[in-house]
């Protein structure tokens, strides 16, 4: 199986792009999703989190209040480094876990962290979605009701497009509408599909 990571910076539509894959019945994988899952109250993620940062990040339901504790580990890189090293290698581990289990010709690995967590390696190429700072800008708005300065704080955090383009196989740019997204996944899917067939290379688990 061809493994592919699709990553990009905040806002530039990797959900969307991952939707499309995933339409085309390509396995995802997305390392959010399991992030989220590890940090639940009974998680061994959760009572380091806590340890480590305090109650004061527990919400009213008992469970860890991803906005107030990114508030705090976004405005200083030591606590991002911190709450990093506790997520990042549980995330890794629960990835080759669940892509051992798949089936097909190739699968996508959600990692929007992919290089900012030297997760790279676990990919056979690397997909790179991008678009306009400022639509990306408007975007996380609209969803999230963020204001621009937290999400150029955020942004900053993050690898720049130059550095995503130079250490990318592929690249998407998200910026015409969903039209055209469709055939750039449509293009790629065919591409990764051939490339997955034709590759009689044994592949390693990720």
């Amino acid at each position: 199986m061809l493994h592919v990571a699709l990553t990009g910076g905040i806002g530039s539509g990797k959900s969307t792009v991952a939707r499309m894959f995933a339409e085309r019945g390509v396995p995802v994988v997305d390392a959010d999703e399991i992030a989220h899952g590890l940090m639940r109250r009974g998680e061994p993620a959760f009572q380091e989190i806590v340890d480590a940062f305090g109650p004061e990040f527990l919400g009213a339901n008992g469970e860890i209040d991803r906005h107030h504790l990114g508030e705090r580990v976004f405005a200083a890189a030591d606590e991002r480094r911190r709450l990093e090293a506790i997520v990042h290698p549980r995330v890794r581990q629960e990835i080759v876990r669940q892509v051992h289990h798949l089936d097909g010709l190739y699968c996508l690995i959600v990692v929007p962290l992919l290089f900012e967590a030297g997760m790279q390696d676990l990919a056979d190429r690397v997909l790179v979605v991008d678009c306009s700072e400022q639509r990306r800008i408007e975007r996380v708005r609209a969803r999230s009701g963020l204001s621009e300065d937290r999400i150029r704080t955020i942004m900053k955090t993050q690898v720049s497009f130059a550095e995503h383009r130079r250490l990318a196989d592929d690249v998407i740019i998200n910026d015409n509408g969903l039209n055209e997204l469709e055939g750039q996944v449509e293009g790629l899917h065919q591409r990764y599909r051939a490339l997955a067939g034709n590759d009689s290379r044994p592949k390693a688990d990720c």
